[in-house]
């Protein structure tokens, strides 16, 4: 598999972990649009959205659970941050591979 995501989860890629368990690791983006700019992707390969099934409830719940953690930690709970998920080319999805993008530390602006 070429999923530069999973090169990060098996280790042949280097990442800045913030988190990892079993089921899901956290890692800050090599290109931050934001202060604080963290992706928070399971370990199982789930292409889009649009491929999470039934089975993966759980886990999806866990993914968010994960970002709330992370937003606590990095200190930008209170003040406010964004979870973004992209799906699909004209929705902005670069890698495909399931994926939360958690972004803070600054005043974001609307959504266009």
């Amino acid at each position: 598999m070429d999923c530069i995501f999973c090169k990060i989860i098996e280790g042949s890629l280097p990442s800045r972990k913030v988190f990892e368990n079993e089921r899901i690791v956290a890692f800050h983006d090599i290109k931050p649009e934001a202060p604080v700019h963290i992706l928070v992707i399971p370990k199982k390969h789930i292409p889009t959205m649009n491929d999470v099934t039934d089975g993966d409830n759980e886990l999806i719940a866990e993914l968010f659970s994960v970002a709330r953690e992370i937003a606590k930690e990095q200190g930008i709970a209170e003040s406010g941050y964004r979870l973004v998920n992209n799906c699909n080319s004209e929705g902005g999805q670069i890698v495909y591979h399931l994926h939360l993008h958690i972004l803070g530390g600054k005043r974001l602006g609307p959504i266009a």
